[in-house]
């Protein structure tokens, strides 16, 4: 089945404002959770357990993972839908209501859980049904995206809390994340489920039990360390062929995707830890730093996006550079007492890095090139490279963050995760 044509379903137009609006809602998402997370370890008693806090949902967003294929096959969209749903709201309740960080922490999982039942469908059909131009133009919108929750979601965040508690601000994203996923579902209710072979269970749980063992270790570095590894095997174990060994071309963009999200995500994570804890900065100030970053990726996004065809892995190097040396620069703050305006502007560089790279990244790994990947295979390979990454650097970043020299190690581990970014995409297709 092909898209692209007027009248064909899934309906392109309606498929690609699904995926937008998904990533609205994970922009508002996103803003809510890092503002409200010095809040959530204090009330929680749970400073020392911030990878516990940050890696739930990723955990469960990658436990979902191969069970998606298998619960679209038994339920279909609609039921997927439904069943989706139940975990999302169920799992936020708990949050919201949770009086530890073990049960925060698994009402977290379960919306992770929830998020990733959808993920690899929709995506694939995005794959399949809209051209590279319109994806690259959707990869722009999504950036747009992230724009007003930048602009607004922190203060507003910061405004909800104080009039109504962090456990009911933590309920506010559920309009917008509810919208995004009918939309998805609706333009491909009549499709199928593309044929492929379900994700071996075995292989792909061992990235989330080696995170959850990072995540666990509480300050013993055998089981951190063993998790570790457990988890980087399964890394290589589910990816493509040739990820790992850098192979030019879509293998070299989905490990460059791995370790950008390690990165830049374990990092944007703890800012406001960071800031709070490290700083002493208010949380009002925090949520300024927080904004700066996304805000400067999607404006520099919807500028890069214009030339992406044309400069694409100029701009992905570039990129990643910039965000690599943006990162550093709150860790060598931390350390030489410096002042909050550097870091301000610091962070606000690697946001602009990450716009200048992250659309010709995310067009390199979902483009199949001569390596022959489907775009099932596609979809799962971006999903997965960008979860493992991002669960990675939230799991070791939380468990090093105990204190100021963990977090100093912390945003240099993210820097050097984003400077080997730059290698790796240095073989993507220019």
């Amino acid at each position: 089945m092909t898209g692209g044509g007027p009248g064909t379903r899934p309906g392109p137009l309606l498929l690609a404002v699904g995926v937008v609006a998904l990533e609205f809602a994970a922009a508002v998402t996103g803003f809510v959770g890092a503002t409200l997370l010095p809040v959530v370890a204090g009330d929680l008693d749970a400073r020392g357990r911030l990878g516990l806090l940050v890696a739930g949902s990723s955990l469960g967003l990658f436990v979902a993972l191969p069970l998606a294929s298998r619960v679209l096959r038994r339920l279909g969209p609609r039921g997927t839908l439904a069943a989706g749903v139940l975990a999302y709201l169920g799992g936020l309740v708990v949050a919201a209501t949770a009086r530890t960080a073990w049960v925060f922490a698994a009402g977290q999982f379960a919306t992770g859980l929830a998020s990733g039942l959808l993920a690899v469908f929709g995506v694939g059909s995005a794959i399949r049904h809209l051209d590279e131009r319109l994806r690259t133009r959707v990869v722009a919108a999504s950036s747009a995206m992230w724009i007003v929750p930048a602009l607004v979601g922190p203060a507003a965040t910061l405004g909800l809390e104080h009039l109504l508690g962090w456990r009911w601000t933590l309920l506010a994203p559920v309009p917008f994340v509810l919208l995004g996923r009918f939309l998805v579902v609706r333009a491909v209710r009549d499709e199928p489920p593309a044929p492929a072979t379900p994700r071996p269970l075995g292989r792909t749980l061992l990235v989330p039990l080696g995170a959850a063992g990072v995540v666990l270790s509480e300050g013993w570095w055998p089981l951190a360390v063993a998790g570790a590894v457990v988890a980087v095997a399964g890394m290589v174990a589910i990816l493509p062929a040739g990820t790992a060994r850098l192979r030019p071309g879509t293998p070299a963009a989905l490990a460059a995707m791995v370790l950008f999200a390690v990165g830049y995500f374990g990092a944007d994570g703890l800012i406001t830890v960071l800031l709070t804890t490290g700083f002493g900065a208010g949380l009002g100030r925090a949520a300024l730093v927080l904004s700066a970053a996304p805000l400067a990726w999607a404006v520099t996004s919807l500028v890069a996006t214009r030339f992406t065809s044309a400069r694409k892995r100029r701009f992905v190097v570039t990129g990643l550079v910039l965000t690599a040396l943006g990162t550093a620069g709150p860790a060598v703050e931390l350390v030489a007492g410096g002042s909050f305006a550097v870091t301000l502007v610091a962070w606000t560089v690697a946001g602009i890095g990450v716009g200048l790279a992250y659309p010709g990244l995310y067009i390199s790994a979902t483009t199949a090139g001569p390596g022959g990947f489907t775009a099932t295979e596609l979809a799962t390979a971006v999903i997965t490279a960008e979860c493992v990454g991002q669960l990675l650097g939230r799991a070791v970043g939380g468990a090093l963050a105990g204190g100021t020299g963990g977090l100093f190690a912390a945003y240099l581990g993210f820097a050097a995760a984003l400077l080997a970014a730059a290698g790796a995409a240095s073989r993507t297709a220019p």
